[in-house]
């Protein structure tokens, strides 16, 4: 199964996402990637699957240099992720981990909220706005005084998503955002990540919410990329999801199931 390719026509914006030969292995001698190439262009949605171990985690933290390539390179809207370009690149790849609490650290859900926009100099009344713009778009303007501590695990990880949206990033990368939601809660972020134009890279076992989320997956098995292709069409493939341990719930079906679009109600 092969995906997109990775540019557009003569004048097109760069991808959002290029990484190209990525390999990478732990001070102990662990490979964890083999050569990973995966391309994402601007406002595309898509679904990293795989089994605990394939190196999803390791790829995800290359995306904004928290670890840096043993090889190959990963560029970021044409920008290398190197030294010379963290802050920005730091600033165009947000990444919501999987507990929000890895987030969250500050009395407030406004300070929360306000922290990385300030550390980059934003001050006063534009600091002010962009806060409540992030806040907004998750539907938690009205808890923005409230300790963190003191809401519910979904809304904690929408302010989570708020904090990064805070920082205006291009790339949007979510672990697990599925994961220990119950079905509400599960339902509010959908609606939230369908409506953001941002491209978005979600890293999940949820794969019906991949499914309703990212009109492309692919699969990372053993440090590379082996599928690439339309969600439903990788789903629909029972052999290539016993092979990577990824399992459907009983009696979910992605041929029958309904799609929603960005922005539907």
């Amino acid at each position: 199964m092969t995906g997109p390719g990775p540019a557009g026509p003569p004048g097109s914006p760069p991808p959002s996402l290029e990484v190209s030969g990525l390999a990478y292995a732990y001070p102990d001698g662990h490979q964890a990637l083999f050569g990973v190439d995966l391309t994402l262009r601007p406002g595309e949605r898509v679904a990293l699957l795989g089994p605990n171990g394939a190196g999803k985690t390791t790829l995800v933290l290359h995306l904004n240099g928290i670890l840096t390539a043993g090889a190959g390179s990963v560029r970021v809207a044409g920008l290398p992720v190197d030294r010379e370009h963290l802050a920005e690149i730091r600033r165009r790849v947000g990444i919501v981990f999987q507990d929000p609490d890895d987030q969250l650290f500050m009395p407030t859900v406004r300070e929360d909220v306000a922290f990385g926009p300030a550390n980059a100099g934003l001050r006063g009344a534009e600091l002010e706005a962009r806060v409540n713009a992030a806040l907004e778009r998750v539907g938690m303007a009205g808890y923005a005084d409230r300790p963190p501590h003191h809401l519910s695990f979904g809304q904690r990880r929408r302010v989570a998503v708020a904090t990064v949206l805070a920082m205006d990033p291009e790339i949007l990368v979510l672990d697990e955002p599925s994961a220990n939601l119950d079905p509400a809660a599960r339902r509010e972020l959908a609606d939230i990540l369908r409506s953001l134009d941002l491209t978005l890279l979600m890293v999940t076992h949820d794969l019906p919410y991949a499914l309703e989320l990212c009109p492309r997956s692919v699969i990372l098995g053993d440090g590379t990329i082996t599928a690439d292709a339309p969600t439903r069409e990788l789903l629909s493939d029972e052999d290539l999801l016993r092979r990577h341990r990824l399992e459907l719930p009983f009696g979910f079906d992605p041929a029958a199931a309904a799609l929603r679009s960005p922005g539907s109600d």
